[in-house]
């Protein structure tokens, strides 16, 4: 079933985020079950809304390739993350890749 994945991460930076983004190379090998990756910063620290094919999918991505990454920057904590099954998706014509 296909899920929208939650996470807040309080206190983890963009130099932290961009340091995994970097390491996992996931914009050049996108994750098995990995669909749609979004994410902003406030005060608090990080925010992503992610869709995945299953919440599997997502497990498995961040024990294998995620979690490494996250030791390696210095990260410390644990997010808080939710999964709801995904009703409907909209992608606007003409929207691809990252910015």
């Amino acid at each position: 079933m296909t899920v929208v994945m939650s996470m807040s991460w309080a206190g983890v930076s963009p130099e932290q985020y961009d340091m995994v983004r970097d390491t996992v190379g996931w914009e050049e090998v996108a994750p098995g079950g990995g669909e749609v990756h979004v994410a902003w910063f406030d005060a608090q620290g990080l925010h992503v809304i992610d869709v995945w094919e299953s919440e599997q999918a997502f497990e498995t991505f961040f024990a294998q390739r995620l979690a490494p990454a996250i030791e390696k920057a210095g990260i410390e904590g644990a997010p808080t993350t939710g999964f709801s099954p995904l009703y409907r998706r909209f992608i606007a014509p003409g929207v691809t890749g990252a910015a």
